[in-house]
């Protein structure tokens, strides 16, 4: 059973066209994800969070702040920190931002990860050769080099523990 959750209504309608489009059964939920109650439960979590899309074009635009970095940052705490709680033992969940910037990446993960039963796993490189990397500080963390091919983007594998 798949379950989506999307604040946005425009972007849930979005959403849930896609998702018929291709044929799969979701259950859709409009809710911020923060404020998910808890009796829910997951095995697995995607966690595609906003953030200040700097590895897209948007670091040219004039909305591109160090605020909205800030408030980026703070947003993806909370959504991990909530995932973490929702997630039963043993799961996992794959944390993803559009960002490059180590200030919505590794440094989220890392004041998270402190405070929580949790632990990063590596991902697999095998089939990812042609990708360029940026350097992380977390080892098994992917951040993707924007180029004329790939947006740059940056991807976590987390296994809460028992």
């Amino acid at each position: 059973m798949i379950t989506a959750c999307e604040k946005n209504k425009i972007r849930l309608e979005r959403l849930k066209y896609n998702i018929e489009k291709q044929g799969a059964r979701v259950n859709v939920i409009q809710q911020d994800a923060r404020k998910l109650d808890e009796y829910f439960s997951f095995d697995k979590i995607l966690l595609d969070a906003p953030c200040s899309g700097s590895g897209t074009k948007n670091i040219f635009s004039e909305k591109f702040t160090k605020e909205l970095i800030e408030r980026s940052a703070n947003v993806q705490e909370e959504l991990l920190k909530k995932a973490l709680k929702i997630l039963k033992p043993n799961g996992e969940i794959i944390y993803s931002t559009c960002s490059i910037l180590r200030k919505e990446n590794e440094e989220v993960l890392e004041k998270i990860l402190k405070k929580e039963n949790a632990e990063i796993i590596n991902i697999n490189l095998d089939k990812l050769t042609k990708l360029e990397l940026l350097e992380t500080k977390i080892q098994g963390t992917l951040c993707i080099m924007p180029s004329e091919t790939y947006e740059g983007f940056f991807i976590a594998k987390i296994k809460k523990r028992e």
